[in-house]
């Protein structure tokens, strides 16, 4: 089942989806620009067919969800291509051009984001008898500690800290040097480690990949929680999909319990980070 009205809108740019492309055979490790063909995709229309493209989509999110799902399979399939089919139909899907808004060029920006349009839908699916999230540990280092923290070595100046167990922070940037002399100074944090060489990671899912995501900063706050901080400039399709992940990482953490108990949040600016320290 879906709730649409959590989904958050999915913008298809034109812009970083090109229809067309220009092919040239190589002469001496150099393209022959004298004998290029050009292929445009608006020529074959047959090969974005609004119902291909539903079958494709629940195809791909068959794959990834099969494995997790509990009822019979070809009610999966069934669902799915009613979930495709309602996303396609939806407002939730965004294209910020009239042009590209005409039936085929729009097939064709579906066709072209799949993936995206796939990884999109898939982060708002749930089973509608789902009982709980399992945790799955690392079979080779279930529980993590700063205390494990070995000794590492590298050129960039490192800041002394305060309220870290680990005794040095390398600061990537000026952001990262301005939380952590507020994280030393706040009256609301117990400790905090930035998240280098401690192995806390995240796996998500994206473009059909397992990757994984590294967040920024772990932080202990007075009342007892523990909050994953990440400090993001710009934001991305890619970036929710990280998000989504940690979001359900939190959610099994604290279902399972024993962990204490956990949140998350992100800071685009670093005017936000007081009050984010301030909410949770």
């Amino acid at each position: 089942m879906v709730d649409w009205s959590l989904v958050e809108p999915l913008t298809l740019d034109p812009a970083q989806t090109p229809i067309s492309a220009e092919l040239a055979p190589a002469l001496g490790g150099a393209a022959d620009l004298s004998k290029v063909h050009s292929i445009d995709l608006e020529r074959l229309p047959e090969g974005f067919r609004l119902q291909r493209l539903v079958f494709q989509a629940a195809r791909k999110s068959f794959e990834a969800l099969h494995g997790k799902f509990q009822g019979g399979r070809d009610y999966l399939v069934f669902q799915l291509i009613r979930l495709v089919e309602q996303f396609f139909d939806s407002d939730r899907l965004h294209i910020p051009s009239l042009y590209h808004q005409d039936p085929l060029r729009e097939r064709i920006l579906f066709a072209l984001n799949i993936d995206l349009i796939v990884q999109h839908l898939l982060r708002y699916v749930t089973e509608q008898n789902r009982d709980r999230l399992e945790s799955v540990f690392d079979e080779e280092s279930p529980i993590g500690s700063t205390a494990y923290m070995r000794t590492w070595y590298t050129t960039k100046i490192c800041h002394p800290t305060r309220r870290s167990q680990i005794s040095h922070m390398v600061a990537d940037s000026s952001w990262e040097q301005y939380a952590a002399n507020l994280f030393d100074q706040s009256k609301i944090v117990t400790a905090y480690a930035k998240n280098d060489h401690l192995g806390f990671q995240v796996w998500y899912l994206w473009n059909g990949v397992r990757r994984r995501f590294i967040p920024d900063f772990l932080i202990r706050l007075t009342n007892g929680k523990t909050l994953v901080l990440e400090i993001k400039g710009e934001d991305s399709e890619q970036n929710r999909a990280k998000r989504a992940a940690l979001d359900v990482w939190v959610r099994a953490v604290n279902e399972r319990g024993g962990f204490g108990v956990w949140c998350w949040d992100v800071a685009f600016v670093p005017a936000q980070m007081q009050d984010i320290l301030c909410q949770h």
